[in-house]
């Protein structure tokens, strides 16, 4: 799991069966199995209601001058970003 901070710094960390992970509020995170079984998790949150943006949709709807400014991309690249979410497990 790879988490997010400002200044541009990132941490990224190796789990085992069992381990427990804790993720700030609000702080970006990226989850990847690195291993050859099935990965399975569960997360918690402190609230009632859920709400996820990923990094896809960010980048999809936020200005294109804003996300130049920051990342330097090219705008024929933003065009091509879906706008849906795509979930992991289909509903």
């Amino acid at each position: 799991m790879t988490v997010y901070a400002s200044s541009s710094t990132a941490a990224t960390f190796d789990y085992q069966p069992g381990d427990v992970a804790y993720v700030p509020k609000s702080m970006p995170h990226y989850i990847e199995n690195t291993g050859s079984t099935t990965l399975r998790y569960l997360e918690l949150w402190q609230s009632d209601h859920f709400a996820d943006v990923s990094l896809r949709q960010w980048l999809a709807f936020t200005p294109y001058e804003l996300v130049r400014a920051h990342l330097n991309i090219d705008k024929s690249v933003l065009e091509n970003i879906p706008t849906r979410k795509t979930p992991v497990v289909p509903a």
